[in-house]
């Protein structure tokens, strides 16, 4: 492990941590993504992931420090000793650099630059009577963390997101996942891939759609189950509409016709959750 402080912005890791926040073709080039804040970076560690650098601020970092894998810690607060790790690099910056690169403030003074990892759909391991998300051209970064919030909550056992419009390693959405896009399995896969992994694996579609439609509450959750969802603006495709085994609807009693994506996420994903305990 080296340690090295850096206390200038135009320092070339502090330039290309920046890139790595704001562009999605540099993360995909360098295989790197950012992930920011003590729990989050935690979830990852306990995940697997590998972290290639980590850049702390002393004065704000957390004084109980970093939990990895095996039950060690880092310390990265003044005063206590870091050990040596699978950490490869450790920055230091100073306050006032910390906060120009950090996406907020309550972060424990903590950001981690960390390898991609890309599972595709063979790589889910299910179990009996799987309950899994799919989410449909879903554009904004902080809808998907709240929904893999929600799936970790749930304990659902995968996120499928067709036809990404945001990669999953956008920060806002690393960040809005509170470190769930760690703990929940999320795939990137086209919608008709989906639709036969699906098929094959034998897991009932259900999709949130005002047409023709029940009650969510009225269908059995208990089996394989998919729940999928449109974005709030266009809904679903014919392609998901035409392959449902049922079509599901949340009562709307007010004079609006749709909810954010999130909260119907969690909805549903707790009605499976109601179901499966009954």
């Amino acid at each position: 492990m080296r340690i090295e402080t850096v206390t200038s912005a135009q320092n070339p890791k502090i330039k290309n941590l920046l890139l790595l926040q704001e562009k999605s073709r540099a993360r995909r080039e360098q295989g790197l993504f950012v992930v920011e804040g003590r729990r989050e970076l935690e979830h990852c560690l306990e995940a697997g992931f590998t972290v290639r650098t980590v850049f702390v601020c002393p004065d704000l970092a957390a004084p109980e420090g970093i939990g990895l894998p095996g039950a060690s810690t880092l310390f990265l607060a003044p005063g206590r000793p870091i050990p040596s790790g699978d950490i490869p690099l450790i920055v230091e910056i100073p306050e006032a650099l910390y906060r120009k690169v950090a996406y907020r403030e309550s972060t424990e003074g903590i950001i981690a630059e960390v390898e991609c990892r890309n599972i595709g759909l063979e790589d889910l391991d299910l179990p009996e009577h799987p309950l899994v998300v799919v989410l449909e051209s879903v554009e904004k970064p902080g809808n998907l963390g709240a929904v893999l919030r929600s799936a970790d909550a749930a304990r659902a056992d995968a996120v499928i997101v067709c036809d990404p419009l945001t990669d999953l390693w956008n920060p806002n959405l690393v960040r809005a996942s509170l470190g769930g896009i760690f703990t929940v399995p999320t795939v990137a896969a086209t919608s008709e891939e989906t639709i036969a992994w699906l098929r094959a694996h034998g897991i009932r579609i259900l999709t949130a759609q005002l047409q023709d439609s029940s009650w969510y509450y009225d269908v059995d959750m208990t089996v394989g189950t998919a729940l999928v969802m449109g974005t709030e603006s266009t809904g679903l495709t014919d392609i998901w509409r035409r392959a449902a085994d049922a079509h599901i609807r949340i009562p709307m009693l007010g004079r609006l016709d749709s909810l954010n994506v999130s909260v119907s996420a969690a909805i549903l994903l707790f009605e499976a959750v109601r179901q499966r305990n009954a």
